[in-house]
């Protein structure tokens, strides 16, 4: 009898891997949330860390300090309109459109859900830093670049003369100076980054008594990203790195022709191993506060972007 039933009832069929579609609600979600990570506290937060990293003498409250003889308050939103708000608007949707791919291709390949998922992740970061960031990191260099004449008392060129002076005399390399570092960066970050916040996600769970699959509450979600986020600082010195490459300073010891790694050398020599994880702190806090907006504020964009467009948004915040 049992026989007779299991031979009446339908093969069990492989599970078949199927591409991730692109939603327009999922781009628009990601490019809310960036916008106003980086419009509130976002941009503070990297200026301290790119002033920090590019002044290695100055301490914390010494960049502070810098920051605000520069500009006050608008100081700290240096490079904000329209460098950061152009890449926060576009760099949700290179990585989503890529990751997703990368991650397809991946598992077709063999690869588990957590490694398709790294690669995934890497592959997408890559890939911001080639499409999207080597001209907004130009763009924000031009912009203090702007602030220092004028505190010397010349008169500044506007940003799109300085950007334009920059590609006749330098051409596509020059407006993406430093874009390699960025790229080592972006890889490092998001490959370690996802790792290591499915890494706090199981410890999370393991002392719970949560089973795999089942719903972490909002303030472990966070806990979890926020330490993947600020664990993923690790690679600081590639940070430490773009912004020497992209200083408009004039020292004569520094390499004429700046290289990832002859850059790591000129400041390993001149301001040592402290040096390199120059700016580490105000990054682990943006890390953190990435984090918080787009856990605790992605449920509720989440409900008014499927209202706006009709459709059902299905990437993970």
């Amino acid at each position: 009898m049992s026989a007779t039933i299991a031979s009446s009832l339908p093969a069990s069929e492989p599970h078949k891997l199927e591409k991730k579609p692109i939603k327009f609600s999922n781009l628009l979600l990601g490019a809310g949330l960036n916008l106003f990570e980086v419009t509130s506290l976002g941009q503070p937060l990297e200026v301290i860390k790119t002033t920090m990293a590019a002044n290695r003498g100055d301490g914390f409250g010494a960049a502070l300090g810098r920051i605000w003889n520069r500009g006050g308050v608008f100081g700290f939103y240096q490079g904000l309109i329209p460098w950061a708000w152009i890449e926060a608007s576009t760099k949700g949707a290179v990585l989503l459109f890529v990751a997703s791919e990368a991650e397809y291709y991946a598992r077709a390949a063999g690869a588990g859900e957590f490694g398709g998922g790294i690669f995934g992740g890497v592959t997408g970061g890559v890939a911001q830093a080639y499409a999207t960031m080597g001209f907004c990191t130009c763009m924000k260099t031009v912009e203090i670049t702007k602030h220092k004449l004028a505190s010397s008392g010349q008169k500044a060129p506007g940003t799109w003369a300085t950007f334009m002076d920059i590609y006749r005399r330098e051409g596509i390399k020059g407006i993406n100076k430093g874009v390699n570092a960025v790229a080592i960066r972006q890889m490092t970050n998001w490959g370690s980054r996802f790792g290591l916040s499915r890494l706090a996600e199981q410890g999370i769970r393991d002392m719970t008594g949560k089973k795999e699959g089942e719903k972490l509450s909002a303030v472990e979600k966070i806990t979890a990203s926020a330490l993947g986020g600020g664990l993923s600082a690790w690679n600081q010195p590639i940070e430490v790195i773009r912004v020497e490459m992209q200083s408009k300073k004039e020292d004569p010891n520094r390499p004429k022709k700046m290289t990832v790694g002859n850059t790591f050398k000129y400041i390993y020599e001149t301001n040592g191993l402290k040096g390199l994880y120059r700016g580490v702190t105000p990054r682990i806090g943006l890390g953190i506060w990435q984090t918080v907006c787009m856990v605790a504020m992605g449920d509720m964009a989440k409900t008014y972007v499927e209202k706006l467009t009709g459709e059902a948004v299905t990437a993970k915040h």
